[in-house]
């Protein structure tokens, strides 16, 4: 099957990326200087990320809400909406998406754009199927409009200490803060730029047209941020203890026992809100930890923790210089301080259950 190539593609081939499949894209994965220093960039200055393989679905008009807040777990009508000097900003939110039997079907984040028009950006992975089920809940409610948006936007992520200022340096108006959105124009390019991010570090997504990305990303990285591929960015999520669709999250599970409940709200009737307070009521039977290893060895998604458990992710941090990983276990081996034993092809590598998140600024 033939993959698909971001707007820029070029850029990546130019700067000598390694380049990989990933969720049907042709994806860099990382650059000469290596996923250590493309990490330490981040954690330390900033590094620039293509994710324009992620998806968009924009829902607008009257019925617009209550189609999200049938679709999503969180309360959409929590986002809020401000009009200010420059144009609207708007609330952004994150949420998962579950089946009618509770479990997660993808997690997004959603943006509010106007009053009736939000854009919800779903895991490239699932973005087909995504779109299809908001269109078959979308199926009664009045005044609900269903787009698939991939095709109208590049995205980029400019994460770490330095990531505002660069991009702030380029803005006509001062950024929005943190979990919120607003639409500014940066250089020559109209962009959304949204105060989110899947590193850890603070810094912002930029949503703008395909045809705009190549200048945007040039001016960032003449600027100082550092091209940075996929492999940093699992490295530095699982610093974060951010959860990964397809390994951390899937159909199997639910948003409880993957410690999501805190962006569930059954009470606002949400496909498979039922089924989420079943568990939330009973509590779970397994917990979503992360942890150390103990000594050398890294564990990777698959392997069996022994007594019961899975790993779901797994690497060597740069950060803290020791293997590190995510993954579920009996509720009651979750707390931090116990004890794991994980199989890594063979070999029996001792674990320890730490808070989360595994990475804490200045620590």
């Amino acid at each position: 099957m033939s993959l698909r190539r971001t707007p820029l593609y070029e850029r990546h081939v130019a700067a000598g990326a390694r380049l990989a499949p990933f969720a049907g894209f042709e994806m860099p994965i990382e650059y000469g200087e290596g996923v250590r220093a493309e990490h330490m960039s981040v954690r330390e200055s900033c590094g620039v990320f293509d994710v324009s393989h992620m998806g968009e679905v924009e829902t607008r008009g009257e019925g617009a809400l209550a189609l999200l807040q049938r679709v999503l777990s969180n309360d959409v009508s929590k986002i809020g909406l401000n009009e200010r000097t420059g144009g609207v900003q708007g609330g952004a939110q994150y949420s998962v998406i579950c089946g009618e039997d509770g479990g997660v079907l993808d997690d997004v984040f959603t943006y509010r754009l106007d009053a009736d028009r939000y854009l919800t950006v779903t895991n490239a992975a699932n973005h087909a199927g995504d779109v299809a089920w908001f269109r078959r809940q979308a199926e009664g409610i009045e005044g609900a409009e269903v787009i698939d948006s991939f095709d109208d936007y590049a995205m980029l992520a400019v994460q770490g200490p330095r990531a505002r200022e660069i991009v702030q340096a380029i803005s006509d108006t001062p950024l929005p803060a943190r979990m919120t959105a607003a639409v500014r124009r940066l250089g020559g390019a109209e962009v959304l730029v949204c105060g989110t991010g899947y590193t850890g570090e603070d810094g912002v997504e930029l949503l703008c047209r395909p045809q705009e990305a190549g200048d945007l990303w040039d001016e960032l990285v003449r600027r100082g941020a550092l091209p940075a591929g996929l492999a940093a960015r699992d490295t530095l999520r699982m610093e974060a203890c951010f959860h990964l669709y397809g390994n951390d999250l899937t159909p199997d599970r639910g948003p409880i026992e993957a410690g999501l409940g805190w962006c569930c709200r059954e009470e606002t009737g949400f496909v498979g809100c039922e089924a989420v307070r079943a568990v939330r009521e009973a509590g779970p039977r397994e917990r979503f930890v992360a942890f150390v290893i103990e000594g050398r060895g890294i564990a990777r998604a698959g392997n069996e923790v022994l007594g019961g458990g899975v790993v779901t992710s797994g690497t060597f941090s740069p950060s803290l210089n020791v293997g590190i990983g995510l993954g579920y276990v009996p509720s009651g081996r979750a707390k931090p301080g116990t004890h794991l034993e994980i199989d890594v092809r063979g070999k029996i590598r001792d674990a320890l259950v730490k808070d989360k998140p595994l990475y804490r600024k200045g620590s």
